[in-house]
């Protein structure tokens, strides 16, 4: 039996417990995004968002704009703040039972970067880091990085801080990222927010959410692949492969230092395919569904590596880019801005497949408001992590400036050529012996040394012959002496190709096909 004064001590103590467990959960609470030296996009309405008890008022104040809700019976609230305009530093006021101060706020450009291991990758691995550190004393600009992993559902709250840029903090940004967003805020004059969600060696459908993707037809063996992936998981056989590879790696790895020679790779431990950060909305999840509705300009994209595997999953990508596009936008409830990077020259495993993963980003800027920034003289033949991240940004913040923000850039005194991409192939003609190309994005049309190279044509009989190719008026002819009758003509199709055309920009021309033969994987 409990003594009575004991018994009273308890209770008390439960009392106070349940008091703390209340004003605990009763407390106001915000995303990461909402935190110091965030940057808020101008010129739209800004949703505010966040959690308390239910039934508990909620006012957030920035400048002179106060807006007061309620949190509902699931512990949400949100208010929408007025069209903001590019300011000086405030602080952003939430109050509850608690009080929340956010200091050191900027209105400004906001953009989310996300992709694969080239967004992944920082500005400390890029080209004469040294050289930008001491030039990155730039505190309008901002970086979010999202921390978070994978989710097998849609996440509301992430980790990650804003990072203001400096010499001291810029070798963490992502690098595309950071040279995209320098180029608009020098261009701009505006303070620029880059959110940076990517992981390295992801493919597309982990970045789109399950529900857009899972009834596509053409998408279902990639479904049928992560099924059979997960009920064949045994952890314990995998645990035992696992131990088998590691003291066989271990074994090697001795002998390599030994030797004087580099040691192998290290195996990787097992993980469940179930939370494996490629199988389909893995990230969307994590890392994707909880930065919406955070108010953005638009988004870039660096990804397709992973999905170039294979011709399969190549020609996916021509219906992959699209539909994780719509998605976002859906549930932004926003048409913004949307440009990737198209695969750079690189010697890949599977030509084909890069090939036509580079053609699906060509073929998705049909998407309204799109655009590519073309990559080829930025890759590196044996490095699949090419280091000029500057141009990779420099090139994506041309079709920006041009599309988005219509500013006209000049040069030398005299108007750049009307272009935000390199030339685009639009149509073309056969006659007789010669087929003639057009393109848009394609003012001043020129090669770098002299007839253009990288044309293919070839006939009925599908033998791709090199082609004698000149531009004629802004046009391109080619022609073979191999190919009496030509169907069909390519350019630069190939992972590392051969290339020299480009627009009076100096941006490339984007490889293509006019043909839709089909292309196998090269033989094992």
């Amino acid at each position: 039996m409990i003594p009575p004064l004991l018994s009273k001590c308890l209770l008390a103590v439960g009392a106070a417990s349940l008091l703390l467990t209340f004003h605990a959960s009763a407390e106001v609470s915000l995303p990461a995004m909402f935190s110091d030296h965030m940057v808020l996009q101008s010129g739209v309405p800004v949703p505010v968002w966040g959690w308390a008890e239910p039934g508990e008022e909620v006012s957030v104040t920035l400048g002179k704009q106060t807006k007061t809700t309620k949190a509902g019976a699931d512990n949400k609230w949100s208010v929408k703040l007025e069209k903001l305009s590019v300011g000086e530093p405030e602080t952003m006021t939430v109050k509850g039972t608690n009080t929340i101060e956010i200091a050191d706020v900027l209105v400004g450009e906001v953009w989310l970067c996300s992709g694969q291991s080239n967004m992944a990758m920082t500005v400390n691995r890029a080209l004469n880091f040294e050289t930008e550190k001491g030039a990155a004393e730039l505190p309008k600009i901002r970086m979010f990085t999202v921390l978070s992993g994978t989710a097998p559902q849609p996440e509301e709250k992430c980790q990650g801080k804003w990072l203001v840029c400096s010499p001291e903090t810029v070798a963490v940004f992502s690098a595309a990222g950071f040279f995209f967003g320098r180029e608009l805020h020098a261009k701009l004059n505006v303070p620029v927010g880059l959110i940076h969600s990517s992981v390295g060696g992801t493919a597309i459908e982990s970045w789109t959410s399950w529900d857009a993707q899972k009834d596509v037809p053409q998408l279902k063996f990639i479904f049928e692949g992560w099924d059979k992936r997960i009920a064949d998981f045994d952890p314990e056989k995998a645990k035992e492969t696992y131990e088998k590879q590691k003291a066989a790696w271990q074994t090697a790895a001795d002998k390599a230092k030994a030797d004087g020679k580099p040691a192998p790779a290290a195996p990787r431990a097992p993980g469940e395919p179930a939370k494996d950060p490629n199988r389909p909305a893995n990230l969307f999840n994590g890392k994707i569904a909880p930065l919406i509705p955070y108010a953005i300009r638009g988004a870039i994209w660096y990804q397709g590596e992973s999905n170039a595997d294979t011709v399969a999953r190549g020609a996916a990508y021509r219906l992959q880019l699209p539909l994780m596009i719509a998605d976002w936008r859906k549930r932004w409830g926003s048409e913004f801005p949307f440009a990737w990077v198209q695969l750079p020259d690189f010697d890949a495993r599977n030509p084909e497949g890069w090939a036509l993963v580079r053609e699906a980003m060509l073929k998705s800027l049909k998407v309204p408001k799109t655009g590519m920034a073309v990559a080829l003289g930025l890759g590196e033949a044996k490095d699949i992590h090419p280091k000029n991240k500057q141009e990779v940004g420099k090139r994506l913040a041309t079709w920006a400036l041009a599309e988005v923000y219509a500013k006209k850039e000049r040069k030398k005194g005299k108007a750049a050529a009307p272009v935000s991409m390199g030339p685009l192939y639009a149509a073309h003609k056969i006659s007789g012996k010669e087929i003639s190309v057009t393109f848009t994005q394609a003012a001043g049309l020129m090669t770098k040394d002299g007839d253009p190279k990288g044309f293919f044509i070839a006939g009925a009989d599908k033998a791709w012959k090199p082609a004698i190719a000149k531009i004629v008026k802004g046009s391109v002819v080619a022609s073979s002496p191999e190919v009496a009758k030509p169907l069909a003509v390519r350019y630069a199709w190939a992972s590392n190709p051969e290339f020299n055309l480009f627009n009076g920009a100096g941006l490339p021309a984007s490889p293509f096909r006019t043909d839709e033969w089909p292309v196998t994987d090269p033989a094992k």
